[in-house]
């Protein structure tokens, strides 16, 4: 199975001032395709070879689960974002208010938690298993695919992410990067993950079809009987 680099759901100049067309060319151009190139490499002839990208991040490790995890969690970046304002759905705004307080408590968690992060990594807004919001930071190509939650919202906070734009002002980036926020895919992700259909807006994941099969697969697991 060869793995295919996602088509981004926008131009590439779609996401300025905020982050400008240049560093979409290097980030997703040069480090997201280097990770889908590499990861094809690594595992041709392997066990890893016909499996998907979920699979593959649960029972890999080393350079192989690297790869793999940081194509995943890159895919999962490029949709967390877009261009066109948007706001949470009513669930995913009561919800963030039930755990957090409010938003703006929100804003304030999250950014500090990634701004925060020592070195390379992500941090995500998850469901965990008891149902509850929770910040969550990875360190490096870390992923919630190994871990007990559901991601509905992602942050590179990789230098990669911001250097052009910024250069080491990571703080910067992210107030940036929160103009960005795409609500509607982060409200469409709880829906899936709790089988609401109007908690979200039911938009399309574009033609990459990694991140939605694995909300998808998630769902189905949290409401199959065991």
């Amino acid at each position: 199975m060869q793995h295919q680099l996602m088509q981004l759901p926008y131009a590439q100049n779609a996401l300025e001032p905020y982050i400008s067309e240049e560093t979409l060319s290097f980030h997703y151009g040069k480090h997201h395709a280097g990770y889908v190139n590499k990861l094809n490499g690594l595992i041709e002839k392997t066990k890893f070879a016909d499996m998907s990208l979920e699979e593959i991040i649960k029972h890999a490790e080393g350079a192989i689960f690297n790869n793999a995890a940081q194509v995943f969690n890159h895919d999962f970046y490029w949709h967390s974002l877009s261009g066109t304002p948007s706001a949470p759905s009513v669930e995913l705004s009561d919800l963030i208010e039930r755990d957090f307080g409010s938003t703006d408590a929100f804003r304030e968690a999250f950014l500090s938690a990634a701004a925060g992060l020592f070195g390379s990594g992500w941090v995500w807004l998850v469901i965990t298993k008891e149902g509850g919001l929770a910040i969550e930071q990875t360190s490096n190509a870390d992923t919630p695919i190994r871990r007990a939650t559901v991601p509905l919202l992602t942050c590179d906070v990789w230098e990669h992410a911001y250097y052009i734009d910024r250069r080491n002002a990571r703080p910067e980036y992210l107030e940036n990067w929160w103009q960005l926020v795409n609500w509607e895919f982060a409200s469409d992700n709880l829906a899936r993950v709790t089988n609401d259909p109007i908690a979200g807006y039911n938009q399309s994941c574009n033609d990459d079809s990694e991140v939605c099969d694995y909300v998808d697969t998630m769902q189905e697991q949290e409401h199959t009987p065991t």
